[in-house]
């Protein structure tokens, strides 16, 4: 199983940023998919994840501001993040449970305020 995250990047704050995550290696199509991020200093927490019928859940911190979309076609999970604050600053993971719990190699996202 492989997860590889791409898109991110510096940004000023109001801005936006799409993360991407390319699969491989597990059946994407029914598997749920998820994001996380790791700010400095503090726990990885999860921002939003999507079934494999589509079905999104978000944190209160990021909701209405992100956007979790998949492309099962493509095998890929975005992540649009618009209206990005200094406090999105943070290391963005993908991640799957598969018969196993994966992770991609994380995305920096920084916003300068």
């Amino acid at each position: 199983v492989q997860l590889q995250a791409s898109g991110g990047g510096l940004v000023q704050a109001g801005g936006s940023l799409r993360l991407s995550c390319k699969a491989s290696g597990i059946n994407f199509g029914i598997t749920t998919m998820n994001w996380y991020r790791q700010a400095p200093g503090k726990e990885r927490e999860l921002v939003a994840h999507i079934t494999g019928g589509g079905s999104t859940n978000y944190s209160d911190s990021v909701k209405g501001r992100f956007t979790i979309s998949r492309d099962n076609a493509r095998r890929t999970m975005y992540l649009q993040m618009n209206g990005l604050k200094s406090e999105d600053t943070a290391v963005y993971y993908c991640n799957t449970y598969y018969r196993g719990d994966f992770w991609g190699q994380g995305t920096l996202v920084t916003v300068s305020s």
